[in-house]
This record gives C-alpha cells, structure tokens and sequence, in this order.
C-alpha cells in the first residue's frame, strides 16, 4: 500500500487579511485554509503523515514572512500537533536546501496530497519537485490561494492566476482535484 502525507505549504499569518498587519494578504486565504484543515483533520483521524512547511526570509527587511515575525507564523486554523513535521525553507521551492526530501523519504511517503498558497509560486514549485523526484502528487485546488499579477501592462485577477497554474499542472503534473474529492479517496 501506498503511504500518503498532506504537505502544507505556507499557510502562514502574512497571507490572511484577516490577520492585523498582514503584510502580503492574498486573495481567498481563508476559504483556501478552511479546505487545508479538512484534509488536515481526515489526515490525522487516519493517522498519516502531515508536513508543514513555513517560509521564512533570511532578512529583516523581507517584503513579508520576516523572520521571528508573527507573519511567519503557521496560521492558527491548520497549528501543528506534537508529532508533526514543520519544515522551514527560504526558497521559493519546499525541496530547495531543506530536510523535506529526507523526511518524507524516512516515513515511507510515495504519495503526496498538497495545499497551500501562493498557486503560482510555491504551490507550483513544490507540485513539480515533487513529481520530478517520484512521488505522486494531489493538489488541493479549491484549498490553495494566490492573488492578483500584472504582465505586461495586463492585469490578470487571483482567480484566473489560479486557474491557469493549476491546468499547467494538472497537464503534466499531478491529479488536481477539490478537497471534498481527496477526502472521499484517501
């Protein structure tokens, strides 16, 4: 049988607007954490693997996440429990210079169900490390957040930045799916 983790990327207190002083809120972070502690309370009644992973900048003066800052801090609603692996990175990819790897490797993890924020960043990184080292990825797509782009003078709105990275990735990536789906398969 195929051992499976949620892996939790960046649900973190400067994504919120609903945090005082967030410093880089995103668009739909609570309906996006509201899912994540779905899967979360499914993942820990069946006793599998759960892994948090929290950004923080190596400089004080970082546009959010800042480090020892109560922005940088796991959100309240999907806290670790004792016993659950939170994994600090720097880089925009979870893999990038971190245990993460190791760990899930440690605890027999083939497969990975996956949440988070930002969609087009770390959501999108973390998705293609993980299909390019072997594991078969989820992705949470109604339990992920991002926010508003500019391009080239063309202003692309949360919803279709989201929409679009997650039909990149469900194209060659991994199974994309909502949370309500995931729960019922795992």
């Amino acid at each position: 049988m195929t051992k499976t983790a949620l892996l939790i990327i960046d649900i973190q207190n400067d994504y919120f607007s609903s945090f005082d002083g967030a410093k880089w809120a995103l668009s739909g972070t609570e309906a996006a954490a509201s899912n994540a502690a779905l899967l979360l309370a499914k993942f820990r009644a069946q006793n599998l693997p759960v892994i948090h992973v929290r950004h923080e900048f190596t400089t004080p003066d970082a546009p959010f996440f800042a480090p020892n800052s109560e922005g940088a801090q796991i959100h309240a609603s999907i806290a670790p429990q004792e016993g659950e692996t939170v994994v600090v990175k720097s880089a925009i990819n979870s893999f990038k210079d971190t245990e993460l790897d190791a760990v899930l490797k440690q605890k027999g993890v083939e497969r990975l169900v996956m949440v988070g924020a930002m969609s087009h960043m770390c959501i999108d990184a973390v998705v293609r490390a993980a299909a390019d080292l072997g594991y078969e990825c989820h992705l949470a797509h109604d339990a992920c957040a991002t926010l508003d782009l500019e391009f080239n003078g063309t202003h692309v709105p949360a919803h279709l930045v989201h929409a679009a990275f997650m039909a990149a990735l469900e194209f060659g990536y991994c199974k994309v799916d909502s949370t309500q789906n995931l729960i019922n398969q795992f």
